[in-house]
């Protein structure tokens, strides 16, 4: 597997990495996670991330790593734990970082991100957004002084907010999830231009768009059922199910292949349940960048929706398969 640097670090990684939140016991039994990591490393891919968020991801990669001698570049995140969070709290931080290498059966983690940290009112991280400060900060300095972690990072969901973190110049990862992609490529405006303008190695998570990239749902599309999803994302949908029928090409090969053609990404996330999954994007990373006149084609499919409708759920992949699922919008508060 071809392998890029991530940014300034001296993080090499493969072009396909592994996303561990569907590593969690609540989604894979053990001995499939086992048979998932051991050929992923015959495959090539060497970088794993996860998160305290993700259930108990860290647990089942402790557990299932210390059978697997190949050296791997892992990351986890500062967030969600312990609860109530306290995300200003200087010794419960360094406590969770002292818990994940506990769970990961680490003495040092390769990349340390601090999860939604653009988000202030889901995580109050900073003292001053604008300037960027605040007591992880001061945390990650002394991790590193310590040789506790080498590189940080950044993990998160937004557009503006988080190219502005990217700004500061005070990490050297960002991990941008569910807005880069065919269809949403917010990302690709602000977030990884600020990324690259910084230095920054660049991790692409949920290429398949949290499921509504991995499969089609043409019936969905004609179906009443759906009355929530916008009459211009439906017409986008058929003409991308189109450019499908007439390349011959697996929507998640196309979806993943996408991504890896953008030369400032360093590696994408898959998240895979089976070891059939996991050869299937391999296999998809393998066959290289898309076609120039197939990613005219995607640009001008996605330009038909630049951005979100602002009824579109966020997790649009589990509505659009069930679309009784989705209520639409809900109260203003």
């Amino acid at each position: 597997m071809k392998r890029a640097r991530l940014g300034k670090t001296a993080l090499e990684v493969g072009r396909l990495s592994l996303g561990g939140l569907f590593v969690m016991s609540a989604h894979a039994e053990l001995d499939e996670v086992r048979r998932i990591l051991a050929r992923a490393v015959e495959l090539g891919i060497n970088y794993i991330d996860t998160a305290p968020g993700y259930g108990d991801s860290e647990a089942v990669l402790g557990r299932c790593l210390a059978d697997i001698p190949a050296p791997l570049v892992l990351s986890t995140k500062l967030g969600y734990r312990p609860d109530p969070f306290e995300p200003r709290n200087k010794d419960l931080l360094r406590a969770s970082v002292e818990e994940s290498l506990r769970l990961l059966g680490r003495d040092r983690i390769d990349l340390l991100m601090i999860h939604e940290a653009d988000r202030p009112r889901q995580f109050d991280w900073w003292t001053d957004m604008v300037k960027v400060e605040g007591p992880v900060l001061e945390l990650l300095a002394e991790l590193k002084t310590d040789g506790i972690i080498r590189y940080t990072g950044l993990g998160g969901t937004t557009t503006a907010p988080l190219a502005h973190l990217c700004r500061s110049g005070k990490f050297d990862v960002v991990l941008t999830a569910f807005n880069y992609s065919l269809l949403w490529r917010e990302a690709a405006n602000d977030v990884i231009p600020a990324a690259r303008e910084a230095g920054m190695g660049v991790i692409v998570g949920s290429p398949l768009q949290q499921g509504v990239l991995a499969a089609r749902y043409d019936a969905q599309l004609d179906s009443c059922a759906a009355w929530w999803l916008s009459r211009e994302r439906k017409a986008q949908f058929k003409q991308l199910y189109a450019l499908l029928d007439e390349t011959g090409m697996p929507l998640p090969e196309l979806a993943l292949r996408f991504v890896l053609s953008n030369p400032d990404v360093d590696t994408v996330l898959t998240g895979v349940k089976s070891v059939a999954e996991l050869e299937s994007s391999a296999a998809a990373a393998e066959s290289g960048p898309l076609p120039e006149d197939i990613l005219w084609r995607l640009a001008e499919i996605a330009a038909m929706v630049p951005f979100r409708p602002c009824e579109e759920p966020m997790a649009l992949g589990g509505k659009i398969a069930d679309p009784a699922r989705n209520k639409g919008p809900g109260f203003m508060t």
